[in-house]
């Protein structure tokens, strides 16, 4: 039987969330979604969350709702999902990519300041695999050059640093998305201290509209659902088990992989990481790591094997830079199953076939 890369755990709450929804007759945003963003904004020790359609559309609208557009430049990671930067681009604004750190892969916050000009407007850590950035230091570097800070903790939801919990750092964005640590099937978050932000992003979520008929901004249709919503806080009342496991999962893996051409993930001091993925780097032939691993049943994938600015699409915008480092991350990269769904069974399975892996 194959072990998969992820699966979303759905129980009996789940399911009678959802029918007692569809009993209702409200089916679009209301009590649900309402409910679950009070749940949310408590979770991440914030006033405000806001839910939206899903991740892209939460950084999207975030972006937005500080008043960035054409013209505009925010400084991110090039190693991260698409959205990340495509999120900026939806603006009319420009991402600019920042060289990652060897370790937790995220922003190398002492490379960030070179890439700061006039026409920067924020910028945008990615939580990468559930490991928080490093948000102390770069917390600083906006406040001395008068930038927001918008966190992409899509992979990152009930992560800790220095005793914060990813979202309450200024603005967030979280993905709902089948495969994240909670789920709702779909659906995203904003979490801001900010009420000013808070209202801009519920009228740009809802057309521009306060009162039904009237539009005070141009908006869009990016509601969450009820359906979605009742999902998301069924989920969200497992967050702290799931996420115990996924660690649990992690910390057994990395005591019994002992291949010599393989790293295991770490995690910096004073944080927690959350192990959206489970990723190890691979000093050998990772093609053939990838196929055994497939050949004996184990799930695993790379996330990314393609930097943001080396897409095509990029390419044709003009993008042409170098980033060592993330170049390199993306040539050794692998993903394993860590799930919550997982057993100690499969755990062995794992980490017996890893430290088979003919690499040579």
């Amino acid at each position: 039987m194959n072990i998969p890369l992820s699966r979303p755990l759905i129980g009996r709450e789940e399911e009678d969330a959802v029918l007692e929804v569809l009993r209702s007759g409200m089916l679009a945003q209301g009590p649900r979604v309402a409910a679950l963003e009070a749940a949310f904004a408590e979770v991440c020790a914030v006033p405000h969350a806001v839910a939206v359609s899903n991740g892209t559309a939460a950084l999207f609208l975030a972006l937005l709702a500080h008043g960035i557009g054409p013209g505009d430049e925010v400084i991110t990671t090039p190693f991260s999902f698409i959205a990340t930067g495509n999120s900026v681009l939806m603006t009319g604004a420009r991402p600019v990519f920042v060289d990652i750190e060897p370790v937790t892969f995220n922003l190398a916050v002492e490379q960030i300041e070179a890439a700061i000009n006039e026409r920067t407007r924020a910028i945008m850590p990615v939580h990468l695999y559930g490991h928080p950035a490093e948000m102390d230091a770069m917390l600083a570097l906006a406040e001395r050059h008068g930038l927001a800070v918008i966190e992409d903790a899509a992979q990152a939801v009930g992560a800790i640093y220095h005793g914060r919990p990813t979202g309450s750092f200024g603005t967030a964005c979280f993905s709902l998305y089948a495969t994240k640590n909670i789920m709702a099937g779909e659906g995203g978050i904003i979490t801001t201290n900010d009420p000013a932000i808070a209202e801009r992003l519920r009228l740009l979520r809802n057309h521009g509209s306060r009162v039904r008929y009237y539009h005070d901004l141009l908006g869009y249709n990016l509601r969450m659902t009820d359906l979605q919503a009742a999902i998301g806080l069924t989920q969200l009342a497992k967050l702290e088990d799931f996420t115990t496991r996924r660690m649990a999962n992690a910390a057994f893996l990395n005591a019994q992989i002992k291949h010599p051409l393989l790293t295991t993930p770490t995690s910096s001091t004073a944080v927690r990481h959350v192990f959206h993925q489970y990723t190890l780097r691979i000093s050998g032939n990772r093609d053939a790591a990838a196929h055994q691993l497939s050949d004996a049943g184990i799930g695993n994938a790379i996330f990314y094997p393609v930097l943001i600015p080396n897409q095509p699409f990029y390419r044709d915008m003009g993008y042409n830079v170098r980033l060592p480092v993330a170049e390199q991350i993306t040539q050794e990269v692998l993903s394993l199953p860590v799930h919550p769904g997982l057993h100690e069974a499969d755990l062995e399975r794992i980490a017996a076939a890893v430290n088979r892996l003919e690499l040579g």
